[in-house]
């Protein structure tokens, strides 16, 4: 296990670098593919604390879902929120015991958590689809919270994604 994460060390997994705005196709500890000038959500990377506050989060997630015909082209769905994110706002009281634990159940079930709580939801990896991509390669965070390719880019990762991949956000 890879912080509570299933999958054997040697499993392809995701490490999205928001400091070097970059996405890693890791094997172990050794980069496979990488891809280039990403697009973050538009309040930068950090702890995400609510719907709508617009920012990627930080931290261990799995593929919860993959849409391949997404207004975005392929969209990847994480397993946002998770046990960790559930914890912290339930010891600053933004959300409810019953709403942890539904968060909790999921996760330890191995489901995608609910994605309609206070914390927000539909967080992924995904391409631009019909989107402008001159704002993608002018290097604008533009997203709602998700990391963002470009078309080509998705493309090109969609192949190596299965759900229960590990993705590292950090």
């Amino acid at each position: 296990m890879l912080n509570g994460y299933g999958g054997a060390p040697r499993e392809p997994w995701l490490l999205v670098d928001t400091r070097k705005d970059t996405l890693l196709l890791m094997q172990g500890n050794q980069p496979v593919k990488a891809f280039s000038q990403i697009a973050l959500g538009s309040s930068g990377a950090g702890i995400k604390s609510r719907r709508g506050d617009n920012k990627t989060p930080l931290g261990v997630f799995r593929v919860g879902w993959i849409n391949d015909n997404s207004r975005f082209k392929t969209f990847i769905g994480l397993d946002y929120p998770n046990v960790d994110y559930a914890q912290r706002a339930l010891r600053e009281r933004r959300i409810d015991a019953l709403t942890y634990e539904r968060i909790r159940a999921a996760w330890v079930n191995g489901h995608t958590p609910p994605q309609d709580t206070p914390l927000g939801g539909q967080i992924g990896i995904h391409g631009i689809g019909g989107g402008n991509p001159s704002v993608h390669s002018a290097g604008i965070d533009w997203t709602s919270g998700c990391v963002a390719l470009d078309n080509r880019q998705i493309d090109a990762l969609r192949p190596w994604v299965k759900v229960g991949m590990r993705v590292e956000i950090r």
